[in-house]
């Protein structure tokens, strides 16, 4: 047998036999599976009776229907998010 051949056949074996024992991670990809039930809707959440639901807001709607009573409602701010408006650019190098 040629040497390169005894060489090849000793270094594939070391490879395989090296990567047979290492380590698994019994956790691997929990991480996405955290992040993807963290992103996930719940269709029909349950609040207590006497809690906040979402979009309440007592001080704030408080004022905003005294507002709309007395017909003060404010005015609609704009705002722009292009460059020019703003003076200022991105952080990147120029």
């Amino acid at each position: 047998m040629s040497s390169k051949l005894a060489l090849t056949l000793i270094a594939g074996t070391l490879v395989l036999g090296c990567s047979a024992c290492a380590p698994t991670d019994v956790g691997f990809g929990e991480t996405v599976k955290y992040a993807a039930a963290a992103q996930t809707i719940d269709p029909d959440p349950v609040y207590a009776p006497d809690g906040a639901h979402p979009g309440d807001s007592g001080e704030k709607g408080a004022q905003a229907a005294k507002r709309y009573r007395t017909d003060a409602v404010k005015d609609v701010q704009t705002y722009s998010t292009s460059e020019s408006a703003s003076g200022g650019g991105g952080g990147g190098p120029k």
